[in-house]
Formats: structure tokens, sequence, C-alpha cells
């Protein structure tokens, strides 16, 4: 493990607690495109009993940031979220900061979009009902009521980060993570007001689940990234935003047999529940039901599936439910994990999570193989392997 060590970080406050933390692992750090990953290990009873200066545990349950450093490079950051026992060592296991939102309950309101009822200044001024202001001389009318307008709308990105900021902004919440305060460009709710968007306190109790349905509904990308502020012993967290999307076609990185190749999953093929076009039936019942049709057909017979997700109403919102749908259910031969060695053609630290990168291997059963997938994880071990976790690019949709 030349160039590794694990750093322990009090979660609140950033005070840190030990620069060579002796945590075997168990399972390789892995970073998630759009998700927290994750990281497992074990260490001895002797050093699970150290104090910090605080007098609190050096590692503990929700108070502990656990950090991997390679090379004076931080690979992986998360909280320790949970503690066990195996025989005379303690287990440990982390997920990333973005794990925090999840089972936090939304304790405000937020809508975006909503139809706006405006306060007529006239009620009640016309109590006779003959068109014209009680009691005036000469007779004044009484000009119409002021019809509801659809209210302002929000950006989903102003959306999501108003969600982080909620959760922060509870006492003993802020884990100090920064939000990119660019906007995506996409409104949420209606134009006409007839369908806002709403998160309510009464209606949302896990704030991570609220964020996942924005970055799967839209849909969007999102990364966790963690970095030495280039002074003294801070920590910088950050959620990177994409626009939608993160990551590159990356022609200048190549993955080949022979080469640099170590592993290979087994291959999925086309999906047993094959399909070429999907109805998506949302809010509603009988003739008003929302409802939208996607297809994409390839040359073989017409093949349709039907979902219902009855918590959508737009046709945008349906129809990207349709694509996502479709596109698990159409794509051809798919590798869903791989495993290279640190190698020029594909060095560890070249890529980042949401680029799109080739495949060029000799399958049994299916022969060359020549495809672009996107990389959407990655676990880094320590004797020189990388495992990259794939999904087709063509499907994604966005």
């Amino acid at each position: 493990m030349r160039g590794w060590r694990f750093i322990a970080q009090r979660a609140l406050g950033g005070e840190i607690l030990d620069w060579e933390v002796p945590l075997t692992l168990s399972s390789n750090p892995k970073r998630a495109l759009s998700g927290p990953g994750s990281m497992a290990g074990t260490i001895e009873p002797e050093y699970a009993r150290m104090l910090g200066a605080d007098g609190r545990p050096v590692i503990q349950e929700w108070a502990t940031k656990l950090y991997l450093e390679v090379d004076g490079h931080l690979r992986w950051g998360g909280i320790v979220t949970k503690i066990g026992y195996e025989g005379a060592k303690k287990t440990i296991e982390c997920e990333g900061l973005s794990c925090y939102p999840t089972g936090i309950p939304f304790e405000d309101t937020l809508v975006s979009g909503d139809m706006i009822d405006p306060k007529d200044p006239n009620a009640g001024k016309d109590k006779n009902h003959d068109g014209y202001e009680d009691g005036t001389s000469p007779r004044r009318k009484i000009p119409k009521a002021p019809k509801p307008y659809p209210g302002p709308r929000i950006d989903v990105y102003d959306a999501f980060r108003a969600i982080w900021k909620h959760v922060q902004s509870r006492p003993y919440g802020n884990i100090g993570l920064r939000i990119d305060g660019h906007k995506l460009g996409e409104m949420l709710g209606a134009e006409d007001g007839k369908d806002p968007w709403r998160l309510e306190w009464w209606d949302t109790p896990d704030c991570g689940a609220a964020l996942d349905s924005l970055a799967k509904d839209i849909p969007f990308d999102w990364l966790e990234t963690h970095q030495w502020d280039g002074g003294g012993n801070q920590i910088e967290h950050r959620i990177r935003l994409g626009t939608p999307r993160l990551g590159r076609k990356r022609t200048d990185l190549r993955i080949a047999d022979g080469e640099n190749v170590a592993a290979v999953a087994t291959p999925t093929g086309m999906s047993d529940d094959f399909a070429n076009e999907v109805i998506v039936l949302g809010k509603g019942e009988g003739r008003k039901m929302a409802r939208a049709q996607v297809h994409r057909f390839d040359g073989r017979l017409r093949r349709v599936a039907t979902v219902a997700d009855k918590t959508l109403s737009g046709d945008k919102a349906l129809r990207t439910r349709g694509e996502q749908e479709l596109a698990g259910r159409t794509m051809g031969v798919q590798i869903p994990m791989i495993q290279i060695w640190d190698h020029p053609n594909a060095a560890f630290g070249s890529w980042q999570l949401g680029d799109d990168v080739r495949l060029q291997l000799h399958l049994p059963w299916v022969g060359d193989v020549d495809v672009w997938h996107r990389i959407v994880g990655d676990e880094i071990s320590a004797d020189g392997l990388c495992t990259l976790e794939l999904k087709r690019s063509d499907s994604f949709h966005y």
C-alpha cells in the first residue's frame, strides 16, 4: 500500500483526529456517479478504544469522517455509518457524505409553478350584484376580478440546492458539503400552472429520496468530491452538478485485451423483457389519465411494455420515464464491470465518473466487441488494479 493512508476527521468541527488510521480494507473504496459510494474495513480493538482530544472515540458512528489518501490526493471520502464486531476486530462501514440526507425529513415547503389566485381588491363592494360599486354617485362600475396566473418557477438545480441547504441548516446537520452554483436551465412545474411541482413537509419524510427523484426524473448527473483546500489541513467537500451530464467521450483512453484488461465480468445480453415501445401511465384515472408513448423500432417485431408511475403528469416527465425504460429494454451486449491494470492507455486518475470509454474485447460466445461504455463507478485496490462499473453509452439519453 505504498502511498496509501487513511485519515480520520471529526464530522462536526473538522478536527483531524488521526493521520494514519490502521484500517484493513474488506471492501475497496468505491465511488459512484449520482450516489454516495462506500468503503468497509476492520480495525484492531485496541485502536478502537482510542479517544480524540474531545474525549470521544476516534472512530464513532455518524461522528467520524474517513478518507483514503493516495500519493497526496484524496481518492475517497465519507462518514462512518455502522460499526460491528467480528471476533476480536471491529468492523467499520462507511458511505459517502452524500448519504447524509437519507432519512432526514424535509420540514419546509417548496413549490414551483403553482397557480396563483390573486385577491380581488373590489370583493364585497357590490352586495346587490348589479355590477356597480355600492353607494357611489355617479355609479362606478366594478372591474372584473383579476384572473389566476402561473406563479414563479424554480430551476431544477436551485431546488436541489434548496433541499441540501435545508438539511445542512438544521442543528448538528452541517457536514460542510458545497453544491455547485450554476443552473440547469430547466424549470420545475408546468408553464401554465396546471401541474405545479411541490415538496411539502407533511409529504416528504426523506430528503435523500427527494434528491434522488430529482436527479432521476429530470435527469441529471452529480458527483461527490473531496480535496485539500491548498493550505493547512482543511478538506473541501463538493457536489459537482452536470449540465445535465458529467464526463465526456474519451478518445484519448483505450481499454483493450492484451493491453490493460485483467478481468471482464460476464456480459449481459438483451434484456429478457425486451421491448421496443413503452407506454407510460401517469396521474389520473380513465380518460383523464396522463399518458406518453415512446418507441425505438429497429427492424424487429413490435413489442410493447406498459409501466405506471402515478407521480408523473407532465408530458416531458412521462416521456423521460419512458426513455429510461426503453433504454434498458433495447440495448445489446453490455459489460457490467471490467478490471484493468494501471496502464498508460488508461492510467488511474485519468478518467472521471461519467466519461465514455471504448472497450475492445474478445468475449466467448459473442466474439469481438468494440463498443462504448460509460463509467458510473470505480473501485481502486492497493495491488495496482481498478474495477470499473459500466453501462452502455447508448443506454443514456441525456
